[in-house]
């Protein structure tokens, strides 16, 4: 009961920067709540041969009849289970592009990095189909670092692998992305550079 009663105390009556920690209260220790908020990697934090793995995420039903509707694509292959049925994967899959597009999300986070802009998808491939109920995950890997504007920004050439619940590969290509850097320091100007000789 007395667990319940300070829970409760802390639910109604906690102010922000007051509040204790929920194992701080149970215990009955003084302690702060601490808020993690997770820091995004500059492009000098990043090195090539580096591989991250992002959670996983399915692809639903209602996920392709969106994504239909906001590309305008609605091909028998996505849309109609009858027709669908009799194409080359036996029922509906989803559009190639949502399994990018997840893709792309999934990989934001994986690492979570300073992206300034998306530049360029190099080269990307379709390998397999990705049926509904499909949970898929996305491995990105450095492949080069260019440095640019004295290291205040640079490319970064990424691989990304997508695959299924299997571990089967169904799409990979790379992309690049502008990620912001930490700079250099201008050097000083030499003061007797500049006296007249």
């Amino acid at each position: 009961m007395r667990i319940s009663a300070r829970f409760t105390h802390f639910n109604l009556r906690s102010k922000v920067g007051k509040t204790r920690g929920l194992a701080a209260l149970l215990l009955g220790e003084p302690g702060a709540l601490t808020r993690i908020v997770p820091r995004s990697l500059t492009f000098d934090e990043l090195h090539v041969g580096e591989e991250w793995e992002s959670p996983g995420r399915t692809v639903t039903e209602t996920d392709v009849v969106i994504f239909a509707g906001l590309s305008g694509d609605y091909n028998a292959l996505h849309c109609n289970s009858m027709e669908a049925g009799k194409g080359p994967f036996g029922r509906r899959v989803a559009h190639g592009m949502l399994g990018m597009s997840i893709a792309t999300g999934l990989a934001s986070t994986s690492p979570r990095v300073q992206t300034l802009a998306f530049l360029e998808v190099r080269e990307w491939k379709f390998l397999l189909p990705i049926h509904f109920g499909d949970t898929i995950l996305v491995v990105s890997r450095v492949l080069d670092l260019e440095p640019q504007a004295r290291g205040r920004r640079g490319i970064v050439t990424w691989s990304r692998q997508v695959l299924n619940q299997d571990g089967k590969l169904v799409q990979e290509g790379r992309t690049r992305t502008l990620v912001k850097g930490e700079g250099r320091p201008e050097r000083p100007r030499d003061a007797d550079a500049d006296a007249p000789t």
